[in-house]
C-alpha cells in the first residue's frame, strides 16, 4: 500500500520513527509528511532513511506537480502519528494551512490517528468534542493509552504503541480497497500434504499453512469469493472463505481440479509431497518386528501445477509457489526461472526456506516472476502484508 504518514510537533514523534520503520519492513510505500514542529524533534535524515523517501514538509515546493494535492490522492490510508490536541482540531475544522493539512483534506483515503498530548488536554471538552466528531466522520482513532507522560505527569494521553499503530493502519487500508476482488472466485491452497506410511505414521513437510491462509483471508476481504483448500493447517481458516480439508496430494488435486474449473485465479500456495510410500501398511509397522531398518519405496504424486496449467481455461490466471533451500540470491532465482517453465504457470513466488525461515514462521521474503521470467514483484514483511501485495498483481 501507499502510506502517508503525517508526523506533528510533540514529543512523541520519536515513536513515530518506529510507525514508519514497521511499515516499510512490512512492504509498503511509505511518505512522510511532517510539520516544522516535528522536524524540531526528530530529523528530516532520520525519517528519509527510515521510509526510503523523500520527506514532505514544505507547502510551496513542487508547485508544479501540485504536491499539496498529489500526495493525498495517491495514498491508499494517511495515518497521524502522533496526533496534538492542535492537529486533531486542525483536522477538525478543515483547516489547511500546511502541507500535511492540505495532504488530509485533499485526499479520499482513510485516516487513522494517534493521539498524544498531556490528560489535560485530552480531557478537554474541546478536545473530546473534535474526537467524537471524527469518529462521526469515520476516522479511526488509535488510543491513547494511559502511561507516563512528558515530566513527572502520568494518565491518560500517552500514545499508542507502534505495533497497535501499524495494525490499525494496515487493517483500515485492506478494507478501504476490500471490493477491488469483488466478483471473482480465487481458488487457493495452503498447508502440508502428509502421506501415510501406516495408521499411525506419515511423510510430510513443515509447511503451517500460514501464507496460503493469509492470501485467502485478504482474497475475501477484497470482495472474493473464496474456496481455500487446505492441507492439515496449522492455523485456522477464516470464516470468510469456503474451507475443504485434504490430507494427501492425492486428495489435494483432486479438490482443487474440481474447484478450479470455474475458478479466475488459482493460488497454489500449499507444499506438496513429491513423493509417496508405495504401499500402505494396514496396521502400525512394529519396530521389534521391522528391526534396525525399515526400507520404504517411494513413487512419484501426480504434479498438480502442471496438470493445472495443462487444462487451464482461458482467462484463468494460475500462480505457483516455489519453496527453496539456495542461499544464493541469483541462484534461486535460476531455479525459480527453471520451475516456471516446466511449469506453465502464469505467475511463479519464489521465496527461500530453511530451518527458521518460510516455514512456520510469521514473516516471509518473495519475488514473483512473470510468465517470461521476469521479476514483476519483491516484497517482505508479514505474511498477510505479502498476501496483500501478490494480491495487488491481479487488479
Amino acid at each position: 500500500m501507499n502510506i502517508v504518514v503525517g508526523i506533528t510537533g510533540g514529543i512523541a514523534a520519536y515513536k513515530a520513527v518506529g510507525v514508519v520503520r514497521a511499515l516499510v519492513l512490512a512492504g509498503h510505500d511509505v511518505h512522510v509528511v511532517a510539520t516544522d514542529g516535528a522536524l524540531r524533534f526528530v530529523g528530516m535524515p532520520t525519517l528519509e532513511a527510515i521510509s526510503r523517501n523523500p520527506v514532505e514538509h514544505d507547502l510551496f515546493e513542487g508547485v508544479a506537480e501540485v504536491r499539496h494535492v498529489a500526495i493525498g490522492q495517491a495514498a491508499d490510508v494517511i495515518v497521524v502519528a502522533p496526533a496534538t490536541a492542535n492537529m486533531i482540531a486542525r483536522i477538525t475544522a478543515g483547516l489547511a494551512d500546511d502541507l500535511l493539512g492540505t495532504t488530509i483534506l485533499a485526499s479520499t483515503a482513510p485516516l487513522v490517528i494517534a493521539p498524544a498530548m498531556h490528560t489535560e488536554m485530552w480531557q478537554n471538552p474541546a478536545t473530546v468534542h473534535n474526537v467524537e466528531t471524527l469518529r462521526a466522520r469515520g476516522v479511526t482513532i488509535v488510543g491513547p493509552a494511559s502511561g507516563q507522560l512528558t515530566g513527572q505527569d502520568s494518565g491518560p494521553g500517552r500514545m499508542a504503541e507502534p505495533d497497535d499503530i501499524v495494525a490499525a493502519v494496515v487493517a483500515v487500508g485492506e478494507a478501504g480497497r476490500s471490493q477491488d476482488l469483488a466478483g471473482r472466485h480465487i481458488v487457493v491452497t495452503a498447508g502440508g500434504t502428509r502421506e501415510p506410511i501406516d495408521p499411525v505414521r506419515f511423510i510430510g513437510n513443515r509447511s503451517s499453512g500460514k501464507q496460503g491462509v493469509a492470501i485467502a483471508a485478504a482474497a475475501a476481504a477484497r470482495g472474493a469469493r473464496v474456496t481455500l483448500i487446505g492441507a492439515n493447517l496449522e492455523v485456522p481458516a477464516p470464516a470468510s472463505v469456503a474451507l475443504v480439508s485434504v490430507g494427501t496430494a492425492e486428495e489435494l488435486a483432486s479438490a482443487t481440479q474440481a474447484a478450479a474449473k470455474d475458478a479466475d485465479v488459482v493460488v497454489m500456495a500449499a507444499a506438496v509431497a513429491d513423493y509417496r510410500p508405495e504401499r500402505l501398511a494396514a496396521e502400525k509397522i512394529k519396530k521389534e518386528q521391522q528391526g534396525d531398518e525399515l526400507p520404504l519405496r517411494l513413487v512419484k504424486n501426480p504434479d498438480i501445477l502442471v496438470s493445472l496449467a495443462q487444462a487451464k481455461p482461458a482467462g484463468q490466471l494460475l500462480i505457483g509457489f516455489a519453496a527453496e533451500t539456495e542461499r544464493d540470491d541469483a541462484k534461486l532465482l535460476e531455479l525459480g526461472r527453471a520451475k516456471l517453465a516446466r511449469k506453465g504457470c502464469d505467475l511463479l513466488v519464489v521465496n527461500r526456506v530453511g530451518w527458521d525461515e518460510g516455514f512456520a514462521v510469521d514473516g516471509n521474503t518473495v519475488t514473483v516472476l512473470d510468465r517470461h521470467g521476469d521479476i514483476v514483484l519483491e516484497t517482505s514483511g508479514s505474511k498477510s502484508s505479502v498476501a496483500g501485495r501478490i494480491l495487488d498483481l491481479l487488479r
